[in-house]
């Protein structure tokens, strides 16, 4: 009989919850049709069952349902939001702000932006992943229309001030966008209250289905356009076409409903695993380090160096059992060193010895316990088994040395 299996990746992904499916199965198949046939039962029942998900997502994030715009993903509504304001307001400015510390859908599509003659100021953040606000408003310029900054980091669970921020845009009169997608259904997230204009997020990191998303569009003080990247049939008020998800998208507005009335119990449950997770595995190994502020971030999710291990190998020693990361599941083929933690001003050895943790609904306190001792292991083995571990315990200041380079 195999180990049991242990997901302790909930960042990159969380399992449907089987209330979200149970949602979904009738849009498969009584209730097959197109949202977008208005002449038969078939359309009106599948736009009935989007209409009750645009609501239930509205609520969420404290939404109007108009300004749900469903896509297929976090990734397409970056994209939306970011070139969309770009073409749109290209006559007011073409100056952007972000962070180093951004998801890759945001950087990337600013990078597409900077190829299309767009200016993109990318802003450091500070040692405890934190934007500095000083630098952000020293960078915002009669040119700028966005300043695009993430609720919460998918790798170490930073939250940022996002009602300084949105205060900041407000006197500046700078659109403010966010991908909301590590804290929408996982902490209280109001876009009206914190000033946000315009919000990308996901189903599935919320016990949803994939291949489903949305993007909030304020409408009003200020309304907000955006230019469509994808053009054919006008549907979702002419920002994105092509035949909507009914079924993702129902079990979008389910997840939504249950986040909202399940959140702050999920929330209380998870930050105390989450601790002692963190409080054990310090206890029993020396040398751990936890990267990113620890007061502001996600209930759920710790990530933490283990000095003088390389991290993807020591996520081989127990790989099979426990699903864990070293980076961000976009970007994990890569065996560079995370670049959010590089961005935090770790050096490549603590960056390259870095896990990511994040709970789950469904984590429960035994697969806790079970991933403390085996990664506590894990570290030991390997510590074991390096020259580098060995110099240390002897005494000898590592950062003292001249490494020849062959």
């Amino acid at each position: 009989m195999s180990a049991q299996r242990i997901y302790l990746d909930n960042n990159a992904t969380t399992p449907t919850d089987p209330r979200v499916v149970e949602a979904m199965i009738p849009y498969f198949t009584n209730m097959f049709g197109n949202a977008a046939s208005r002449n038969h039962p078939f359309g009106w029942e599948a736009e009935e069952g989007v209409d009750y998900a645009r609501e239930q997502v509205a609520k969420l994030i404290g939404a109007d349902p108009k300004e749900i715009i469903f896509t297929s993903g976090a990734t397409e509504s970056d994209n939306l939001a970011i070139k969309g304001v770009f073409e749109m307001y290209a006559r007011k400015g073409n100056h952007i702000i972000t962070l180093t510390t951004e998801h890759k859908a945001v950087l990337d599509a600013c990078k597409k932006v900077e190829k299309l003659g767009g200016e993109v100021t990318y802003l450091d953040v500070k040692r405890d992943g934190l934007v500095d606000l000083e630098q952000l408003e020293a960078a915002m310029t009669d040119k700028t229309v966005l300043v695009s900054i993430m609720f919460a980091n998918n790798e170490t669970g930073v939250i940022q001030p996002m009602k300084e921020i949105g205060e900041l845009c407000a006197k500046k009169g700078i659109l403010f966008m966010s991908d909301i997608t590590q804290a929408a259904g996982k902490i209280p997230v109001d876009v009206k209250e914190l000033g946000i204009h315009l919000a990308a997020f996901t189903a599935h990191k919320m016990y949803g289905p994939k291949g489903v998303g949305a993007l909030f569009v304020n409408r009003k003080g200020p309304r907000v356009k955006v230019t469509a990247q994808m053009d054919g049939g006008g549907h979702e008020r002419g920002m994105r076409s092509g035949t909507l998800n009914v079924p993702g998208i129902v079990g979008f507005g389910k997840a939504a409903e249950l986040c909202i009335n399940e959140m702050a119990k999920d929330a209380d449950r998870l930050s105390k695993l989450r601790d002692k997770l963190q409080v054990s595995l310090m206890e029993k190994l020396e040398e751990v380090v936890i990267n990113g502020n620890e007061e502001n971030r996600m209930p759920h999710v710790t990530n933490m160096s283990f000095k003088h291990v390389e991290g993807e190998g020591l996520m081989m020693t127990f790989n099979q059992n426990i699903a864990l990361s070293s980076g961000s599941a976009c970007t994990s083929a890569s065996l560079e060193p995370s670049y959010v933690l590089k961005a935090l001003g770790l050096g490549d050895d603590l960056a390259h010895s870095s896990l990511r943790f994040s709970l789950g609904r469904f984590t429960t306190e035994e697969e806790v316990e079970a991933a403390i001792d085996q990664v506590a292991e894990g570290v030991n083995h390997m510590r074991s088994l390096s020259p580098i571990w060995e110099m240390y315990k002897e005494g000898i200041d590592l950062e003292s040395i001249e490494w020849s380079e062959h």
